[in-house]
């Protein structure tokens, strides 16, 4: 493969992921309708369960899991905010 074709292929890649974090987005943000205050989005337990799972499973793909981890807890982090905008939002708990 050339560097076209590998660029190509990530390009690919790349739109997968979006779609998926666009989903992932969607059901974070249903999720945050069902929580009753900040500590319940913030949730460090349900953070750590996750990254957890994503070390392993990143190396069981053959995935560094620093990076596998490093890229969700930034993707957890993302959310997390979305979701403490929405709580104000809609009359909870102003963001801190």
């Amino acid at each position: 493969m050339d560097l076209i074709e590998i660029r190509a292929q990530i390009d690919i890649i790349d739109d997968q992921i979006i779609g998926l974090l666009a989903k992932r987005s969607s059901l974070v943000s249903a999720a945050g309708k069902l929580k009753k205050d900040e500590a319940g989005v913030r949730d460090p337990k349900r953070v750590e369960q996750v990254i957890g799972k994503i070390r392993t499973k990143a190396a069981a793909a053959g995935l560094d899991p620093m990076i596998g981890e490093e890229i969700y807890r930034t993707i957890i982090g993302c959310f997390v905010r979305m979701e403490l905008r929405e709580h104000a939002e809609s009359g909870g708990n102003p963001v801190r």
